[in-house]
């Protein structure tokens, strides 16, 4: 008897180790859609893109007084975050990446790079380098599946991942505005030629995926609620890791590397080391690197000479 509930004990704790490795891996998956959109138009890395979830966090924390004010519960603060990092995203499209379009990919690498440190500086200098406390975001009873309970916020994350994912989806192949996304991403050339403006393509990627990187802030700060100017670089990273274990410029593979990469930090932290998570999330980019440089869901191409 004793040994079938200690059996028990350790399945329902390895289900809840899957579980919150699906919620980590939601917002790295969030964060990796803009990477992976971004690259698969603009083939440009944009290694500021975790930054954006950064001052999406911030606004969020400035715009919660007057939400307040209003009667708006704490999960509102997203508007304000969304709209902010949507304009911020294509500003920086637009100033800092558009004018190097046809310059060798390494200027606009760079670039990217130093987008990143100014936006870190920025908010070191006129916010302060200190972490800031953020209120909770959703003030819900946990949800109580059998013997498992589950915090809210772990299942809102996961399902407005899901959610996102699927709209975006649906986006990219109904719309007229995602048709033209997806044949700038297939051939920049050829779609310019049928009358599609590349530069609308490009910015509207930025935009999207700005947007997203804001509900991730969110959803983040409903788990981990404190915020501070350099929390978006390890952020952004592992979700880069995510977009090319999936295969980079592919959306259900950065879903899938996302959460992939959240359920092995997961178990890792719960039956290996805490410290040891990071060397196991560099170890896999390393292995997919050697293994399949593609990803999961990506095909090698063959390019005629």
């Amino acid at each position: 008897m004793e040994m079938v509930s200690f059996m028990r004990r350790k399945i329902l704790k390895f289900i809840l180790q899957i579980i919150n490795g699906l919620q980590l891996g939601s917002i790295y998956a969030l964060v990796a859609l803009g990477y992976t959109m971004v690259y698969g138009i603009a083939k440009l890395i944009n290694f500021a893109h975790g930054d954006i979830l950064m001052v999406g966090s911030y606004v969020a924390l400035f715009s919660i007084p007057l939400l307040n004010s209003m009667g708006l519960p704490v999960w509102a603060s997203v508007l304000p975050a969304v709209i902010f990092c949507t304009i911020l995203g294509t500003l920086i499209e637009r100033l800092a990446y558009k004018p190097l379009r046809n310059s060798p990919r390494i200027s606009a690498l760079i670039t990217a790079i130093g987008v990143s440190l100014l936006l870190q500086n920025l908010a070191m200098k006129y916010i302060g380098t200190g972490a800031r406390p953020f209120p909770s975001v959703f003030e819900m009873e946990p949800l109580h599946i059998g013997e498992l309970s589950i915090i809210f916020n772990i299942f809102i994350t996961i399902v407005v991942t899901i959610a996102l994912t699927i709209l975006l989806q649906l986006f990219m192949k109904k719309t007229k505005y995602g048709k033209a996304m997806v044949a700038t991403s297939e051939d920049a050339t050829a779609a310019k030629l049928v009358g599609i403006n590349i530069d609308t393509a490009i910015s509207l990627t930025f935009a999207i995926g700005s947007a997203l990187a804001a509900v991730g802030s969110i959803l983040y700060l409903s788990s981990y609620p404190q915020i501070q100017p350099t929390m978006g670089s390890m952020l952004g990273i592992k979700a880069f890791v995510a977009a090319v274990l999936g295969g980079i410029g592919i959306i259900p593979g950065a879903v899938l590397g996302g959460f992939i990469l959240g359920i092995v930090e997961a178990l890792t932290m719960a039956y290996i080391s805490t410290q040891l998570r990071d060397a196991f999330v560099f170890g896999i980019l390393i292995v997919v690197l050697l293994v399949k440089p593609t990803g999961l869901l990506g095909k090698n191409k063959r390019e005629k000479v």
